[in-house]
């Protein structure tokens, strides 16, 4: 058995949980700051790290209580050493290292998107060769898996994630933020009237979302000078369904070439509904490919993911000390023996 306390701080989300076997969740406490940034738009750095500072010994104890144990039980402290904000990050690396001292207890450095894919973990049991598409308001890969804790990188964004693209055009369509939920809700009123460019990268699998965002800027400055106006759920619409196609076309293009026993999604952006009814749609054409989709609690940043992929880290013998410091540019870990 095998008991891991995780601690996850790469952005606004300030979460701790207990995790035993890497698939049984006895705690995943996660305070949000939602509603303190939806006042500015988008994440302020400086107060989502005030705010972590503020929070992560409460949430801390409350996970410890919740899961009925003592740190005397647990194992190891596994924590998000990146990637993320700065600020954010260096306030988990801290609350980890400060228990793993008090209580000398080993610590197991985490990237943030390894703990999104093993996420998945609480689904299904992980088949390998796996495929993960990954997405979320900070980055946007393609992920192959060979076997346990082996990461290869197929693709990523060469500008912004998809995430973050939403975010960009629910601010031009005056929207609020986050922006990716009412996009979604809005695009299922709408119609895909709207023409909007596709993006062309040279990488196969790579992403591109900037020139989306700004073709939808433009399409709205043009149609105000024309004196037109704007249906915001047709055109929350034609980019969800122009975003979305590009995520998954290059998906399917990693799927047949690679043939994976199992593709997951993980990240923020596979809560979207429309991503999830079009990936299960295309993926029936591959059944020799096992598809996961997360529960929806599963999606957004929480510690629970943290452990899962904790306790893999663990067992691979992946242990950090006292002087790792939180690298908010971490790469992804390279392949593992």
């Amino acid at each position: 058995m095998t008991m891991i306390l995780a601690i996850e701080t790469s952005c606004d989300e300030t979460a701790c949980a207990v995790v035993k076997d890497g698939k049984e969740i006895l705690s995943n406490i996660v305070s949000s700051q939602i509603n303190v940034h939806t006042l500015y738009g988008g994440v302020v750095p400086e107060v989502a790290s005030r705010i972590h500072v503020e929070n992560i010994s409460a949430v801390i104890s409350e996970a410890v209580r919740k899961a009925g144990v003592t740190m005397a039980d647990i194992d190891a402290i596994a924590y998000t050493q990146g990637p993320g904000l700065i600020g954010s990050l260096h306030v988990g690396v801290q609350a980890a290292k400060t228990l793993a001292w008090t209580f000398h207890k080993p610590l197991v450095p985490v990237h943030h998107l390894t703990g999104h894919i093993y996420a998945n973990a609480f689904v299904a049991d992980l088949k390998f060769p796996l495929l993960a598409l990954v997405v979320s308001g900070g980055h946007t890969e393609l992920v192959r898996m060979k076997d346990d804790w082996s990461f290869e990188v197929l693709g990523s964004t060469m500008d912004d994630a998809i995430g973050e693209a939403y975010d960009k055009v629910a601010r031009v369509l005056d929207l609020g933020y986050p922006g990716g939920p009412v996009i979604d809700r809005m695009a299922k009123t709408g119609q895909p009237l709207y023409r909007l460019p596709q993006p062309k990268v040279a990488g196969e699998l790579d992403f591109s979302f900037s020139g989306l965002k700004t073709a939808v800027l433009q399409l709205v400055d043009r149609e105000h000078r024309h004196g037109n106006d704007v249906k915001a759920e047709d055109l929350a619409c034609s980019f969800q369904e122009t975003a979305l196609r590009q995520l998954i076309g290059k998906t399917l293009k990693a799927v047949e070439e690679f043939e994976p026993a199992m593709l997951v999604l993980a990240g923020g952006v596979a809560a979207n509904s429309r991503l999830r009814q079009m990936i299960t749609e295309e993926m029936a054409a591959y059944p020799e490919t096992e598809l996961v989709i997360p529960p929806m609690w599963c999606c957004t940043d929480n510690a629970a993911m943290i452990g899962a992929a904790g306790t893999v880290a663990w067992k691979h013998g992946l242990t950090g000390d006292l002087t790792a410091a939180a690298d908010p540019a971490l790469e992804m870990p390279g392949e593992k023996s």
